[in-house]
């Protein structure tokens, strides 16, 4: 199992959200490039970013920061957060990203994204954010009718390289993964899940390993406030005694 260190970047800085507000928005590193770095060093293999600003927007916010993440890392990374047409999809993949997130477009253009998928192979994950199991979309502002299994099976073979799935009332919470939904998901659709949203503690991690098909987990605060071991938590997910 994959363990995405996230940096959500707002205002150019990395930060994290209490339960998406932009208004709670906690900063940890005023640099987020020296911050990607130290991720890799540690020994991720992957990097989660999130243009927060461009979430809200519609349109690439902190573009400067995630090209400079590019620049300073030299490992695979998956953006979310403004991406809303094919030219701006093309930029992000020319600049050297590996996988781009749909949220917003995938519940009011899945053909859009459908579209995304045959143009750019195994390139497009779908983000599918829930507040009561109901899939939230605009920054996360706005919250549908739509089930999130509902809206996954919509995606089934469009060739979707991942689901990154957010419980939105455990973000920032540090009150723990909601692995049993993530895994519910996971078991709905053939398309690989990755869990998101209030990681606390190694345990977590052990939780969505057991959980047996999970692709990825999700984790920021955690690791951020020191309260888990970055470390630790990768020998856990990818297996490690």
């Amino acid at each position: 199992m994959t363990l995405y260190p996230a940096i959500d970047l707002k205002d150019g800085n990395c930060v994290r959200l209490f339960k998406g507000a932009m208004d709670e928005a906690t900063v940890f590193n005023d640099d987020p490039a020296a911050q990607a770095a130290e991720f890799v060093k540690a020994g991720c293999k992957w990097l989660h970013l999130v243009d927060l600003n461009g979430a809200f927007a519609g349109a690439p916010v902190n573009a400067a920061a995630v090209e400079a993440i590019l620049k300073a890392t030299n490992v695979p990374t998956q953006l979310g957060g403004g991406i809303r047409d094919i030219a701006t999809m093309e930029r992000w993949l020319d600049a050297g990203l590996s996988r781009l997130i749909l949220g917003t477009l995938a519940v009011k253009d899945p053909a859009l994204v459908k579209e995304a998928c045959k143009l750019f192979p195994g390139k497009i994950a779908v983000g599918i954010d829930a507040k009561g199991g109901m899939v939230a979309v605009e920054g996360w502002a706005e919250v549908s009718t739509l089930e999130v299994t509902d809206l996954a099976r919509k995606f089934e073979d469009a060739g979707v390289a991942a689901i990154i799935h957010t419980d939105i009332d455990r973000d920032g919470t540090l009150s723990g993964v909601n692995a049993e939904a993530s895994s519910a998901l996971a078991t709905a659709v053939s398309i690989p899940v990755i869990a998101s949203g209030g990681v606390k503690d190694l345990s977590d991690i052990e939780r969505c390993v057991a959980a047996g098909n999970l692709e990825g987990v999700i984790t920021g605060r955690a690791i951020y406030d020191g309260g888990m071991d970055l470390k630790a938590a990768l020998k856990i997910a990818e297996g490690v005694r």
